[in-house]
């Protein structure tokens, strides 16, 4: 799969303890300090070694 980069669009499978993220499409944006994956899907962030999510599209200019 690949690691996720600014710009890759994903979809999330299941956020740990938000399940009205299921599903959710969008375009990461940035990736803080401690690893946490946020972008256009919403308010929270996804953390890779809890939250499952795939790779829909990996960024062109990256």
């Amino acid at each position: 799969m690949g690691k996720v980069k600014i710009g890759d669009t994903i979809k999330i499978i299941k956020m740990e303890g938000e399940p009205q993220y299921t599903d959710r499409e969008g375009v990461v944006t940035h990736i803080d300090d401690a690893g946490q994956i946020h972008g256009t899907w919403g308010g929270c962030a996804i953390i890779p070694e809890v939250d499952k999510f795939i790779i829909l599209d990996h960024a062109t200019n990256q």
